[in-house]
């Protein structure tokens, strides 16, 4: 089974420079994003993954092409480690989401919730913790996974027993860089949204 887990969250875009919620949208890189994707390739370019696993987003894929063209290495993409679909809130700001505040409170405290077009928390929840649970199982023994801030503060929540009613207490940055691995027998954090790659961009 993996030993160690490489979680990678994709390059930034155009939307994320400017707030806006990107759900299921398929949203490029921007040249930021494309710049951050050949830093992190150059940081583990000495003891690369031997398999990316991958969304099927756009902003996710184009990552891990840039990743896997440095360290030669193939690419798998997981349906389900897509981002959280976010319906009618897609492409909008903060502010503009001000508008939806009450849709938007009801969304985050039920998990069960279902608001038209958007995935309910609990069926996001199962998917993201079958995806890291058979990422976990894969018979590589260094996998990169890369995915969203979304999927990632999920996954977190669930492997840690947090409530899903409750706001994610993590964060994760464009490009950022999060290693789990494995040390007798338990799953440790070695590093969590490690951006020291990226200081001068």
């Amino acid at each position: 089974m993996a030993e160690r887990l490489y979680l990678i969250r994709h390059g930034r875009t155009a939307w994320n420079a400017e707030g806006r919620i990107q759900g299921w949208a398929d949203v490029p890189l921007d040249d930021v994003g494309r710049e951050q994707a050949r830093r992190l390739a150059e940081r583990l370019r000495a003891r690369p993954p031997e398999l990316i696993l991958c969304s099927p987003l756009w902003r996710a894929y184009e990552t891990a092409r840039i990743l896997a063209a440095v360290w030669e290495v193939p690419i798998e993409v997981d349906e389900r480690l897509k981002e959280r679909g976010q319906g009618p809130f897609e492409g909008r700001t903060g502010v503009e989401v001000a508008a939806l505040q009450q849709a938007w409170r009801e969304m985050e405290r039920d998990p069960t919730a279902e608001i038209a077009g958007v995935e309910p928390r609990a069926a996001f929840a199962e998917r993201v913790w079958a995806a890291m649970e058979a990422a976990m199982a894969r018979p590589e023994r260094t996998l990169a996974v890369v995915a969203h801030g979304g999927t990632f503060s999920m996954f977190f929540r669930q492997w840690l027993g947090l409530p899903l009613d409750r706001p994610s207490p993590f964060r994760f940055d464009n490009a950022s860089l999060t290693e789990l691995a494995l040390r007798d027998g338990r799953w440790i954090v070695v590093t969590l949204n490690d951006t020291c790659h990226l200081t001068d961009l």
